[in-house]
């Protein structure tokens, strides 16, 4: 309960602030105040930008009349080495094959298959129900601009 009044004390205060007209409050005061010194100096204009020194074009690389011949590079000889004979695999004695029994011949055709009948669904539970008639709607003429106009028969 105590919360609660102390919300609505907050809310009172709020609302008669908002609804209290300030502005007169703050015309007089600015009424009856003596008018604030003028600065003391003003404020002095910015300087002016400095001109850029010229810059001095930067000299061209010396043109090259020929490059020196490119040296010799001394081929590279692999010396001849003669490797060792290479070791003889061992036999692999390899079990003697089995006769597998023949493959049996494959239908080109699948056999027929009989399917069980599809029971029948009876709606037992929905009764037929017969709607009304639809009542027909007035056609309203109205003309359009963009419509064209009705073909005459």
């Amino acid at each position: 309960m105590a919360s609660a009044a102390s919300f609505l004390a907050t809310v009172v205060a709020c609302a008669l602030l908002l609804a209290s007209n300030t502005c007169h409050g703050a015309r007089h005061l600015a009424d009856t105040t003596a008018a604030a010194a003028a600065p003391a100096a003003a404020v002095p204009g910015l300087p002016a930008v400095p001109t850029l020194p010229t810059v001095q074009p930067l000299p061209g690389v010396p043109q090259v009349a020929a490059l020196p011949p490119m040296p010799a590079v001394p081929a590279v000889t692999v010396p001849q080495v003669t490797l060792p004979p290479m070791p003889a695999a061992p036999k692999v004695t390899v079990p003697p094959q089995v006769a597998l029994p023949p493959m049996p011949a494959v239908p080109s055709v699948l056999p027929k298959l009989t399917l069980p009948p599809i029971p029948a669904v009876v709606p037992s539970v929905v009764p037929k129900v017969a709607l009304p008639p639809m009542p027909s709607v007035p056609g309203v003429n109205v003309p359009t601009a963009i419509a064209a106009p009705p073909p005459s028969a």
